[in-house]
């Protein structure tokens, strides 16, 4: 199976469209205001009306209302959610049938003891930097990834990919899925096309 590519953090079309013409399988908007790649669900959806039908549209939420999560979705036009924060798992099922990842910021192997907790379509597993809640840089021990793939989700491996390593980390853990924003960045909240596509062709030469 092949692995897709989500590139996170889009906050202006000219970034979406270069995403998915590099072959980007979904783009994540982060709807959380302290968050340097923030954009509003209004903004979030001039970009989606752009975007081939295709494409997962991937809604970012840290530690939201559910009332804010709900209007996101009819503003914005995202078919998918993902929790980031110290969302429950009653909270995370409460959102069918939109698809739903939850996010876990991983430490050590204790960490993956929480995981099956979440009957989430996936699990996105990024690095634990204290005070971040995502898009930090930094990377964890891959080796809890290949662990986590034994729970029964489908894996959806963040947390400092590059197009440096993302070849090596796809060998060793054969997610579901990769998720990069800085990795792909120019500055904070503005991609850099030539990184996404060098980034989403090294996911392809993983085999």
């Amino acid at each position: 199976m092949n692995v897709r590519v989500k590139i996170c953090g889009i906050t202006t079309l000219e970034d979406g469209l270069a995403a998915v013409d590099a072959g980007a399988d979904a783009l994540g908007f982060i709807f959380f205001e302290a968050s340097p790649r923030w954009i509003s669900p209004e903004s979030a959806a001039g970009i989606i009306r752009r975007l081939p039908p295709l494409v997962s549209k991937v809604g970012v939420f840290v530690n939201a209302s559910e009332r804010a999560v709900r209007e996101a979705i009819s503003l914005s036009g995202i078919d998918t959610l993902q929790f980031h924060g110290d969302e429950s798992p009653p909270f995370c099922a409460g959102f069918t049938p939109i698809k739903v990842y939850k996010a876990f910021r991983i430490q050590g192997l204790e960490t993956l003891e929480d995981l099956p907790r979440f009957k989430t379509d996936a699990w996105l597993l990024d690095s634990h930097v204290p005070e971040k809640s995502g898009g930090t840089g930094a990377r964890f021990n891959w080796d809890l990834a290949v662990e986590a793939k034994k729970l029964g989700r489908p894996i959806i491996l963040a947390g400092g990919l590059a197009p440096e390593n993302v070849t090596e980390a796809v060998r060793q853990v054969r997610p579901f899925a990769v998720d990069v924003s800085s990795g792909v960045e120019a500055t904070p909240g503005r991609k850099d096309p030539g990184r996404i596509r060098a980034f989403i062709n090294a996911v392809h030469s993983a085999g």
